[in-house]
């Protein structure tokens, strides 16, 4: 396999493709990772990511991120990672504005709530619900369901966080305890994913864009809302050093201001240090298999700055996620997915006709577990506003989830 001249030879190359799973004519006009992209770009879930939420619910603020505005710049990230390292950028934008395909509505509130109510039917893990959308889901193309992407980028969706298995077969301790979810195990019996190897550069770069994206964002509307200060970033030594340069070069800046300048020099901060780091990593590989093959990621921050990243997690978890309101409102989206999700498997007529009747056409000795699993599809592709009119239409009480609202 060889790289094309305008790609490192590491790189992951649309010519060369290991291809679709069902093998389509190609474009007159643009790569196979191109069409990847785009495909997801014009799908049904990536819509719908408009009106989910990131971290705010979408009415509290017109300005506040939402799952597409995250994806967006994620992409965008992706990208200039890729580039700077001579990767397929295609391939790379793919992979990154399709990681969050698979959320629910109300963030990882609504996850944690579709998880415990299908506890007894596989649970939910919202990376393996991205793979059952663009590989069952959509439901656009006359011969076939999902989106039918290359290899290449259902890979890096499969391995988003990094191999599922260790080398001795057994699951990464994220899935140690409750296995490795059937999806992944079922595309890895149809083309064999190589779960125990990382994905392509091109889909690490994507990986490592969404933690950039993620932290400068939720910094950023969190100031904005209130949440913290100025100040209270100062316990961030990272944070601190951002600051100050700010004040050195801008003395008397407003803080809106101080607050774009902060986040735009935390994201170029990440992005040299991950290119820097990832070209010392991708030294001397002369191909795509050789990246699969390394012992830890090739796409990554160095030491001191994987230091400061986890510092700022640390401190947004703290002063953001875990905020009193924040909790207030988090209650109040958990409980409306339960009320649904139990509405929905004790009276599958409820749900919208479609749904309504494919539960009605499951059967057989597994026909409860796939009626499980139809309602948690059904619920998991809600917008959050869908999904509180739904609530709002069978029960008689729905809870205000708006920040600083009170009960």
């Amino acid at each position: 396999m060889h790289a094309s001249s305008s790609h490192a030879p590491y790189a992951a190359v649309p010519e060369v493709s290991a291809g679709r799973l069902l093998s389509e004519p190609g474009s007159r006009t643009r790569s196979d990772f191109q069409r990847d992209r785009d495909r997801i770009i014009h799908s049904t879930a990536f819509r719908r990511l408009a009106h989910k939420t990131q971290v705010f619910v979408p009415h509290e603020g017109d300005h506040y991120r939402t799952r597409l505005t995250h994806s967006i710049e994620v992409g965008q990230l992706a990208r200039a990672l890729s580039r700077s390292l001579g990767l397929d950028e295609d391939l790379a934008e793919a992979v990154a504005l399709a990681h969050d395909l698979g959320h629910t509505p109300f963030g990882h509130t609504g996850e944690d709530m579709l998880d415990a109510m299908m506890i007894e039917h596989g649970g939910f893990d919202h990376n393996a619900q991205t793979l059952r959308i663009v590989t069952k889901l959509e439901r656009r193309y006359a011969t076939f369901d999902g989106l039918n992407l290359t290899y290449e980028t259902i890979e890096g969706l499969a391995k988003h966080n990094g191999p599922l298995r260790q080398k001795d077969g057994t699951p990464v301790p994220a899935y140690a305890a409750r296995g490795i979810p059937k999806i992944f195990l079922e595309e890895d019996a149809v083309r064999s994913l190589g779960l125990d190897r990382y994905a392509s550069a091109e889909a690490q770069s994507a990986a490592l864009a969404d933690d950039i994206a993620y932290n400068a964002h939720d910094l950023d509307d969190g100031l904005r809302a209130g949440l913290f200060s100025l100040t209270d970033c100062r316990d961030v030594p990272f944070l601190a050093t951002l600051l100050d340069d700010v004040a050195q070069k801008h003395p008397g800046l407003d803080e809106s201001r101080q607050i774009h300048e902060l986040t735009r020099r935390l994201i170029t901060r990440f992005v040299e240090d991950a290119t820097e780091e990832s070209r010392r990593r991708l030294h001397g590989l002369t191909s795509l298999d050789e990246v699969r093959d390394q012992s830890q990621a090739v796409v990554a921050f160095s030491a001191s700055m994987a230091a400061a990243e986890k510092a700022i997690k640390a401190f947004l978890f703290s002063r953001m996620y875990r905020q009193r309101d924040m909790m207030r409102v988090r209650e109040g989206a958990a409980s409306v997915v339960r009320d649904l999700f139990q509405l929905f498997v004790a009276r599958p007529e409820t749900m919208a006709a479609e749904w309504s009747a494919a539960s009605r056409a499951a059967a057989g000795p597994d026909a409860e577990h796939r009626r499980a699993r139809l309602v948690c599809d059904y619920i998991a592709g809600m917008t959050d506003r869908y999904a509180l009119a739904e609530h709002r239409r069978h029960f008689d009480a729905t809870p205000e989830l708006r920040y600083g609202a009170r009960p």
